[in-house]
Order: structure tokens, then C-alpha cells, then sequence
């Protein structure tokens, strides 16, 4: 069901014709041309003069635009084609013969004068639906014979008069033009081509395009509809709502509703709903406001079952994945915490035999002492960077930022680093400018940023090397550098760097981290809408930059 469309200025017409006409029209000449043929034998029975055998064949000629005409089928294509006209020449040939053979046998007082009518069923038989020049043709043949004849009558030659053969060639060009004029009628309406070419791309497109009221009425439709939506249902209208309204499913009307006022306000809009007629089914409609026309919407609906299975299938896996994610964050701080009470024990107990607090202790025990008390601060510190990084993963992770001087953080770092770089002879060094850089985070999070880079720094610097850490302030960014001149990182390595469990270099580099501080401090750095980035080059060493919005 098509919509009243206006039709474009000076479109080419297109008329919908029996696909079979061709092969009639055809097979209209070739019986004409037989029939004239049978005339002349039918006259040779009654002594017909031989002007007017001569005649006949002449008026047979026309037979021969049959050559002329598209009787074979057109070429597959998906566009509507215009119906080709007669070529010219089978008009002149249906204007030229029957006044010659008029002349030949005395004009209209001859044998023959029911040939001044055979032109109009040419044209008849040559137009096409949508264009009526080759009638135009005949009509005018037709009449400048009769006008010719009724002038040239005296000097004609005259023929003999056979009553037998008028009548039966006045009965046999009457039937042709009759059977001429039923094979050319118009089988639909005649449409601009361009219309009709959009119609059928609309037609054969996937999804159903509509023309609707702001009801929900539906006015045309074009294309395949999705399953579960009955079309004809939706040109109905019931209780002032058009039928769209009716085949959404109950809970969904709202919505579809909401999505026409909002494109009859002009906005584009897109609605998913379950058609009533198929509740485990899902339909996508994109509706706008047509153009140049306030009271028509204009529709797109798809099927969105597909669609909505596979996003369903993601939600499932996302929500196991986020339950998966906090089972894992709530095993790990259970196991942090459970962790931490007996090292703490170990902490304080080794510290104390350090310090030789409850009485002397050999160089050996001393020795031991303190091993324990650095693995135990190293495990404690791998415990607190494991539950960090869950925290973060899980989005438990909450900044308390404050007002703070980025030289202090700078200052911190650096004093707890410092024992771990004089023990092995590096210069650790700071470049600060005089004047405050203020900044706006979490005290705790930047310092262990710092921390983290620089205990890397310091751990794969050889002896006597140097590090250094900078600040300085680029427009409204915060920007610290932590530089070194150690081992360097592979330029392999430096795209895996930043992930948990990630580590660089050798099995001897490997054995010194965990691979969790540089995962740590980018994943902080996020959080507080900055940047981490690495510069590194073998055997020259490597240069940490932090970027941090400042205030």
C-alpha cells in the first residue's frame, strides 16, 4: 500500500505494462501482414484489378516493423524501466504504405479506401502506455491521405470496384484497430520513473520503511517486516492510536508512544520494544519527522532479536565477570589481612632482635635478624600493592584528594628512598623550582607513585649511578620526572610494562620486583586523570614521566 506522494517536477513516466504486450504487439503485425496476403489471394478469385494486388501487398509492408519492436524480454535489473516507443521509422512505414496503395487503386472512390483508416490502427497498435505519439501519427496520416485523396481524386487512374473486397478490407482493419487498441491499454497507473524506482529499492530493501501519523497510523509501507508484525494491521486504526500502537507489546507502549511525540517534535529517535504477536522477539524502529511535511513520520523497523540475544548474553557475562572481579578483591583482602596480623608479629620481633633490645646476639644471628626484617617489609609491601591493584580493578579504590605542594610529596619520596640509593652509592638527587607547584590529589596515592618509580630507579641503576626527579609546571599540568641512567628496558619490553604481573629484562632484573609497582602507579595516576609514560633506550637508562592536572 503506497501513500499519495507528490510526484517530482518533469519526471520521466513509467507505466506499469503487461510484461507479455511486446510479444502481442509483435504477433498483431505478422497477422496483419498474413491477412493483407490472404486478401490478395481472396482478390485474384474475384478479378480485382492488378493495381489493387499491387495495393495490398504495399499495405502488407508495415508487417516488416515487427523487426523493429523489443519482442524479446528486457534485462534483469532491480529498477523499474520506462517502456521503450516505437522506433520512428515503423511510423512512417504505418503513415507511408497506406496512402501509396490508396493512389494505386484510385484514392477513396477505389477498392482499397478502407485503407485510409489503417494508419490509426497503426498507432494503435505502436503506442506505448504514457505516450501517444505514434497515434498522434496515425491520425494525422490518416487524415492528409483522405485530404490527398479527396484533391488527386480526378487524376487518379480508375479501378474497378470489387463490393466483396471493400467490405471485407473495411471488417478487417476495423478488428485490427480494435485488437490494436485493447493490447495497448494501460494495465496501472502511470508514475513518475524516478517514484517508482524509489518504491522498488524500498520494496526490496531488509527492513520495512512506513510513512505514519503521529498516532501511529500507518499511511505506506514498503519492504520485508520483521517476524511477528503483521502489516495490514498496521494501516488500522482503533481508539484514536494507529495500528503500530496496537502490535507493541502492552509494557512497551509508553516508549513507542514517548519516541513519536518526540519525533514529531523533530527529534530522531530510536525505541527497541516486543511486539505483541511474539513476546521472545525484539524490533529496533528509528522514527524521524519527514521533511517538508509536519503531519508524516517517517519509520525504519528492523529486526532486533539477534541483537538482543547477543546483548543479553554480554550483560550475563559482564555481571559474572564484575561478581567474578569481587569475589576476587573480597578472597584477596581477607587474604591481606590475615597476611599482615602474623608479619607484623615477624616485623617487630626481628626488629627488636636487630636492635639487641632483650640482650646481646651474635654477628650471625644479627645477620639473620635483619634478613628477616627486610623480607618481611618486602612482603609486606608486595601484600599492600596486590590489594591496591584489587581495589583499583574492582573500582573500590577512593581518592581523598587535598590542596598540597607537589614539593613536599617530591621530599617524602625521595627520604624513603634514599637509604636503599646510599647503599648502593647512587647520586639521588631533586630539581624543584623556588616557587610552590600546587596541585590537587590524594597525598598518600602521588607518594607512592613516586615511591614506586623511584625505588625501580634506584633498583636497576648499577653502583654509583645517578637519579634524578624533577617537577615543573606545563600550563595546567603538573609534570615530574624521574630519571635514570641504569640497564634500560627493551623497546619489546616497554609495551607489556604497566601490567600487573609484567616485568622487564633478565631473570636476575625479574628476581628483584614483582611486577606490581609500575601496574600501581599508572593505574594511580588514572585515577587522578593523569598519565605515566616510559622512555627508555638499552644501556642509557630510562625516564619516567608523570602528568597530573594541576590546580
Amino acid at each position: 500500500m503506497n501513500a499519495s506522494l507528490k510526484p517530482p517536477v518533469n519526471a520521466q513516466p513509467l507505466n506499469r505494462t503487461d510484461p507479455a504486450q511486446t510479444h502481442r504487439r509483435a504477433l498483431w503485425h505478422l497477422l496483419w501482414g498474413f491477412a493483407l496476403l490472404a486478401l490478395c489471394a481472396t482478390a485474384l478469385f474475384t478479378r480485382a484489378s492488378l493495381f489493387s494486388l499491387i495495393g495490398l501487398f504495399v499495405a502488407a509492408l508495415p508487417a516488416l516493423a515487427v523487426f523493429g519492436l523489443p519482442t524479446l524480454a528486457p534485462p534483469r535489473t532491480p529498477w523499474p524501466q520506462p517502456v521503450p516507443p516505437a522506433p520512428l521509422w515503423t511510423v512512417i512505414l504505418w503513415g507511408l504504405c497506406p496512402v501509396i496503395a490508396l493512389g494505386l487503386t484510385g484514392g477513396l472512390n477505389g477498392p482499397l479506401a478502407a485503407l485510409a483508416f489503417a494508419p490509426v490502427a497503426g498507432g494503435l497498435a505502436l503506442r506505448t502506455a504514457g505516450s501517444e505519439r505514434s497515434l498522434v501519427y496515425g491520425l494525422g496520416a490518416a487524415l492528409l491521405g483522405l485530404f490527398i485523396g479527396a484533391l488527386a481524386h480526378p487524376l487518379l487512374p480508375q479501378a474497378s470496384t470489387s463490393p466483396f473486397l471493400s467490405n471485407l478490407l473495411g471488417i478487417l482493419v476495423l478488428v485490427f484497430a480494435v485488437v490494436a487498441a485493447l493490447n495497448t491499454r494501460s494495465t496501472g497507473p502511470v508514475v513518475p520513473l524516478a517514484m517508482a524506482r524509489m518504491e522498488s529499492a524500498l520494496s526490496d530493501q531488509p527492513g520495512l520503511t512506513l510513512v505514519l501519523s503521529p498516532n501511529g497510523k500507518a499511511l505506506a509501507a514498503y519492504g520485508a517486516a520483521p517476524p511477528a508484525i503483521d502489516v495490514d494491521g498496521l494501516f488500522s486504526e482503533t481508539d484514536s492510536e494507529g495500528g503500530l500502537i496496537e502490535a507493541v507489546h502492552p509494557p512497551d507502549r509508553p516508549t513507542v508512544r514517548a519516541a513519536l511525540s518526540r519525533a514529531q517534535a523533530g527529534q530522531p529517535v530510536q525505541v527497541r520494544f516486543t511486539p505483541r504477536a511474539a513476546l521472545d522477539r525484539r524490533v529496533l524502529l528509528v522514527v524521524r519527522r519527514m521533511q517538508g511535511d509536519s503531519r508524516r513520520i517517517a519509520a525504519l523497523m528492523l529486526d532486533a532479536t539477534l541483537q538482543h540475544a547477543r546483548e543479553s548474553e554480554l550483560d550475563a557475562a559482564r555481571s559474572e565477570a564484575e561478581a567474578q572481579a569481587q569475589a576476587r578483591a573480597r578472597f584477596i583482602a581477607h587474604l591481606s589481612h590475615e597476611l599482615r596480623t602474623p608479619l607484623n608479629a615477624v616485623l617487630g620481633f626481628s626488629d627488636m632482635m636487630k636492635h639487641q633490645l632483650f640482650g646481646p646476639l651474635s654477628d650471625r644471628y644479627l645477620g639473620y635478624a635483619a634478613s628477616i626484617h627486610t623480607a618481611g617489609s618486602h612482603l609486606l609491601d608486595v601484600i599492600g600493592n596486590v590489594l591496591d591493584v584489587s581495589r583499583i580493578d574492582a573500582d573500590r579504590y577512593e581518592l581523598d584528594c587535598e590542596d598540597t605542594d607537589a614539593r613536599d610529596l617530591a621530599d617524602a619520596a625521595l627520604a624513603l628512598v634514599r637509604v636503599q640509593a646510599e647503599e648502593k652509592s647512587i647520586d639521588l638527587s631533586a630539581e624543584l623550582p623556588d616557587h610552590a607547584l600546587d596541585v590537587n590529589v590524594d597525598r598518600r596515592a602521588v607518594k607512592q607513585i613516586l615511591v614506586n618509580l623511584l625505588g625501580n630507579a634506584v633498583k636497576f641503576t648499577p653502583a654509583n649511578g645517578k637519579v634524578t626527579l624533577s617537577a615543573a609546571r606545563d600550563a595546567d599540568t603538573l609534570v615530574m620526572k624521574i630519571s635514570d641512567n641504569g640497564v634500560g628496558i627493551a623497546p619489546q619490553d616497554l609495551a607489556r610494562l604497566g601490567r600487573p604481573f609484567e616485568q622487564a629484562g633478565d631473570a636476575r632484573q625479574k628476581a628483584q620486583g614483582t611486577g606490581l609497582g609500575l601496574s600501581l602507579a599508572r593505574s594511580l595516576a588514572e585515577l587522578h586523570g593523569g598519565t605515566l609514560t616510559l622512555e627508555s633506550q638499552i644501556g642509557e637508562g630510562t625516564t619516567a614521566t608523570l602528568r597530573l592536572p594541576a590546580l
